[in-house]
């Protein structure tokens, strides 16, 4: 089968109600986008998935949820005031703005003109003001990384749950940057969100845990779907590393658009719990091997065995939700010709990622019979709690059928007459990927379905 194509993608994101442009009847807004009501269920499934994988799996992570509205001071002493922008340039005879590492052969990727400006740094951080009074001081950023603010709770984390190294600190939620220029779909926004774990572990025990935690993220990606195959890990020069970073792992994949970064694993050393730390009023420490009495219950543990203080190093698994989505849509797309010559358009979802589990489907949409039993039998299956049941009243079932697969239902349940003139009532149960059917007795579906997505 062809590669699949980003504009195959984008028309079926669209037309089937996964991902819209935001703003579109006004021309849109770049570089942001909306999930439509396939594409929440899918991206809640896939962030459910990693969350479930992080915290409920495992005894040595703890999760949190913390504020968009970021304290200058914090992303000043991170080093992102400093460090957080791109090389800017312009093409003097298109106007449009790229970011200069983009530029090939020193030519406008536009228009080809060769006359740009001079790069200029770009600081992508977003700025909003914050209180009556706008200008001077009286201002926040929206977080440009969901890691600074796990960072600043890291004392109230491990006040709250005792937690010793090593121990890891989850994150969900969203964050911003003033990309010079979005493209590519979903990969590169503006507004985004990202799955970040910060993993606490003893100095020295740093390179082996960032071995560690690469497998896993290899493993957990194959296991929503991703080919082997298509995932490749590429190791960051040092010379190119984050002012942050020790050492720094690409988890990258096989976009429509190309091979891309789709995590990144990174070994963070002290760098952010001991500059956060340095700057407190109230005490200084270095980023190091601490012994001050006056340390405990700051950014720093206690070795039980040493008798002293000390900054845990930090090893940083981090995805992007949207390019996560972006993945598992393209592995999961395809076309396949029917016996009859049509062509089948399906999503071949990871069961626990499709955005609805089973569609309930009358027969007759205008038979007050069929469709009441399609209703109970819908609220029954609500009760397995595996996720979305949608009743299909379309009344042809030819077209829901298509429509399912389209979107990655798994299962579809069909209520005819028989079900309805035979005792005991009995449905018909259609698999997405084999479009292979069978009769299941209406008694036996919660059991059917319980299984199916166990």
């Amino acid at each position: 089968m062809p590669a699949t194509t980003m504009d195959q993608l984008v028309s079926l994101c669209k037309r089937r109600g996964f991902i819209f442009q935001n703003a579109d009847i006004y021309g849109g807004l770049q570089g942001v986008y909306d999930f439509g009501p396939l594409g929440v269920e899918l991206k809640n499934n896939l962030k459910a998935a990693w969350w479930r994988s992080m915290v409920y799996e495992r005894d040595d992570v703890e999760g949190l949820d913390a504020a968009i509205l970021t304290h200058r001071k914090v992303l000043h002493y991170s080093g992102h005031e400093a460090t957080f922008s791109d090389p800017l340039t312009d093409c003097k005879r298109c106007k449009q703005r790229f970011r200069a590492d983009h530029i090939k052969d020193g030519k406008c990727p536009e228009c080809g003109s060769t006359d740009l400006t001079e790069p200029r740094m770009f600081n992508m951080m977003f700025k909003t003001a914050v209180g009556p009074i706008e200008g001077g001081d009286n201002f926040a950023y929206l977080r440009p990384e969901t890691a600074q603010a796990i960072f600043t709770q890291f004392k109230n984390v491990v006040d709250a749950t005792a937690r010793k190294a090593p121990f890891g600190i989850a994150q969900i939620g969203k964050s911003f940057r003033n990309e010079i220029t979005p493209r590519n779909f979903i990969f590169r926004v503006r507004e985004f969100e990202q799955m970040e774990l910060e993993f606490f572990v003893k100095p020295g025990t740093d390179m082996e845990w960032l071995e560690t935690w690469k497998a896993d993220r290899i493993d957990w990606w194959i296991d929503q779907g991703l080919d082997k195959e298509k995932l490749h890990v590429h190791k960051i020069a040092k010379e190119d590393l984050a002012h942050y970073s020790k050492a720094t792992y690409d988890l990258e994949y096989q976009f429509p658009h190309g091979l891309e970064e789709l995590e990144g694993i990174a070994d963070r050393t002290d760098y952010d719990l001991g500059n956060h730390t340095r700057y407190q009023d109230e005490l200084e420490i270095t980023a190091h091997v601490h012994e001050n009495k006056e340390a405990e219950g700051k950014l720093a543990l206690f070795d039980d065995e040493a008798k002293k203080w000390y900054v845990p190093w930090v090893i940083e698994p981090s995805a992007g939700v949207e390019r996560g989505v972006l993945a598992v849509l393209t592995e999961a797309y395809a076309e396949e010709t029917l016996p009859n010559g049509e062509t089948r358009t399906l999503l071949k979802l990871k069961k626990h990622l499709a955005p609805v589990k089973v569609a309930v489907i009358p027969l007759k949409r205008n038979n007050a019979e069929i469709v009441k039993l399609a209703a109970n039998i819908k609220a029954a299956l609500m009760k397995t709690g595996v996720g979305r049941i949608m009743l299909e009243n379309s009344g042809n079932i030819g077209k829901a059928y298509r429509r399912h697969d389209e979107i990655g239902t798994p299962i579809c349940i069909t209520i005819d007459f028989e079900s309805i003139e035979k005792q005991p009532a009995s449905v018909t149960i259609r698999n997405r990927d084999t479009m292979a059917q069978q009769r299941v007795a209406v008694s036996d579906l919660p059991a059917y379905i319980t299984d199916f997505f166990r």
